[in-house]
C-alpha cells in the first residue's frame, strides 16, 4: 500500500472551497457590492433589481446602529457605489459629514444657514396641486401646534389657487399675505365675506408669518436662489447650521419637499429615474403629527417614483419616543418600518434586542445575534431572507467615510 499523502495546511479562508455547496447563494451578483456574508460569499444589493425579481415589496431601507458600528460608512459607501450604476442621490446632511464624498464626486453641498444667501422654495413648481396643499397644511399645522380646522384648511387651499391664477410663484410669505387680506374672489369661493374669511384664517396667517420671520427667514421664505447646481449625481443639503433650531423638523421637511420637486422635474424631462433619498434623523420630522403624515405619504410613493428612501437611526427607540404609546406619531413611525422591506441592523445592546425583535419581526435567533455583531457587521433582513454581512471598504472609501477621525490619536 502506498504511504498516506502528506498533510496540507490552509487557512479557513481557503478551506471553505472544500465545501463549495454549503455556501448560500446570497442575493445574486447584480447590484452594488456590500461585503462578505457569513459563508464568505460576495453580498450585493440593488433594491430595484430585487423588486423586479419579487424579493422585495418596496425599495425602502432602514439602517439601525449604535454610534461607531459602521452605519454611516455603509450609507456613504452604498451611495458611492450606486452612483456608478447611474443612480442619483439626495441627502439631508444634518451633521455635515458628506463633505469628503461631495469633494470626491466634484460637487458642492448646498449649505443652508441664516444670512447665507441661499434660499429654497419648497412650494415651487410642484407637479400636482395636491402635493403643494398637503405640504402647506403640514407646515402650518406644525407651526400652530394644533390641528387645522376646516375653514383654515380650505383657506390654505384657496390661497394657493389665488396665487396660481395671478401666475405668482407661491412662497410662504406670499401665502401669509393672501390669508391676512383675502381677495373677494377667494371669499366668494368659500361662500363667506372677506372680513370673516380674514378672521377665520388669521391663526394660520400668523403661524406662517412667524415662521418666515423666525426659523425659515432667509432659508425657505422666497424663490429658490438661481445658479444652484441641481443636475449633479449627488445633491446634498447641509442643514448643520440649523440642526439645533426648535423648528428643525419643519426645516428638514421643507428641504425634503424641495428635493422632491427636483425629482419630479427630472422625471418630466428624462423619464423614470432611480433615486436614493437619504433622511438621517428622520424622527425629528415624524415627531410632529402634521409633518409625520406628510412624510409617511411620501414614503409610500417610493414605488411610483422609483425612489429608495433610506432612513438612518441609532435605535428603534428613536422612533418610539416621538410620542406617547399608541399616539399617532408612534403609529406613523411603525408604519415607516412596515413600509421598508429592507432592514439593516448593526450592533444593538441587549436591552434593545426585545424591542427590535418585536417591531421588526425578527426570530429569536436573529435577535440574539444583534448583541454579538462586531463593528462593521450587520444583520441584513431583505424581504423574508436574512444575512450577516461584513461591510468591505477600499482605502479610498475608508477616507471618504471616516466620521470619527476627530477621536483618533495620530502617533506620528
Amino acid at each position: 500500500m502506498s504511504a498516506d499523502p502528506p498533510a496540507h495546511r490552509v487557512t479557513t479562508r481557503h478551506a471553505q472551497a472544500l465545501y463549495p455547496f454549503t455556501a448560500t447563494c446570497g442575493l445574486g451578483g447584480r447590484g452594488a457590492f456590500i461585503g462578505l456574508d457569513s459563508s464568505g460569499g460576495a453580498f450585493c444589493f440593488d433594491p430595484w433589481v430585487l423588486y423586479e425579481e419579487g424579493v422585495l415589496d418596496d425599495p425602502n431601507v432602514i439602517v439601525l446602529g449604535k454610534l461607531g458600528q459602521g452605519k454611516s460608512a455603509l450609507v456613504k459607501t452604498l451611495l458611492w457605489r450606486m452612483l456608478l450604476f447611474g443612480r442619483r442621490a439626495f441627502v439631508l446632511d444634518v451633521k455635515r459629514e458628506y463633505g469628503p464624498l461631495c469633494e470626491a464626486l466634484g460637487v458642492r453641498p448646498i449649505s443652508l444657514q441664516p444670512g447665507g444667501g441661499v434660499r429654497l422654495n419648497p412650494l415651487a413648481a410642484r407637479t400636482e396641486e395636491h402635493a403643494q396643499i398637503e405640504l402647506l397644511r403640514a407646515i402650518t399645522t406644525t407651526a400652530i401646534g394644533a390641528p387645522l380646522d376646516q375653514l383654515e384648511a380650505a383657506a390654505l387651499r384657496e390661497a394657493l389657487r389665488c396665487l396660481a391664477r395671478r401666475r405668482i410663484e407661491p412662497t410662504l410669505p406670499e401665502l401669509s399675505a393672501v390669508l391676512f387680506a383675502p381677495p373677494a374672489e377667494m371669499a366668494a369661493q368659500l361662500q363667506t365675506e372677506v372680513g370673516q374669511l380674514a378672521a377665520d384664517a388669521r391663526r394660520a396667517a400668523l403661524a406662517l408669518q412667524d415662521l418666515c420671520e423666525g426659523p425659515l427667514r432667509g432659508l425657505f421664505d422666497g424663490p429658490t436662489t438661481p445658479g444652484l447646481e441641481l443636475d449633479a449625481r449627488l445633491l446634498v443639503i447641509d442643514l448643520h447650521a440649523v440642526r439645533d433650531s426648535p423648528a428643525v423638523g419643519i426645516l428638514m421637511a421643507c428641504a425634503t419637499a424641495w428635493m422632491g420637486t427636483q425629482l419630479a422635474r427630472g422625471m418630466e424631462h428624462t423619464g423614470r429615474e432611480r433615486m436614493i433619498n437619504v433622511a438621517d434623523e428622520a424622527w425629528k420630522i415624524i415627531q410632529h403629527p402634521g409633518l409625520g403624515r406628510w412624510f409617511q405619504s411620501n414614503f409610500k410613493l417610493a414605488r411610483q417614483f422609483g425612489v429608495m428612501n433610506l432612513v438612518v437611526l441609532h435605535k428603534l427607540a428613536d422612533l418610539q419616543t416621538v410620542g406617547d404609546a399608541g399616539s399617532q406619531a408612534v403609529r406613523i413611525a411603525e408604519g415607516l418600518i412596515a413600509d421598508s422591506s429592507t432592514r439593516v441592523i448593526y450592533h444593538q445592546d441587549e436591552s434593545q434586542s426585545e424591542a427590535t425583535r418585536s417591531l421588526l419581526g425578527l426570530s429569536s435567533t436573529e435577535a440574539r445575534l444583534l448583541s454579538r455583531l462586531a463593528s462593521g457587521q450587520a444583520l441584513w433582513r431583505v424581504g423574508s431572507r436574512s444575512f450577516v454581512v461584513a461591510h468591505c471598504r477600499s482605502r479610498l472609501e475608508l477616507r471618504l467615510t471616516n466620521t470619527d477621525a476627530g477621536m483618533r490619536i495620530d502617533a506620528r
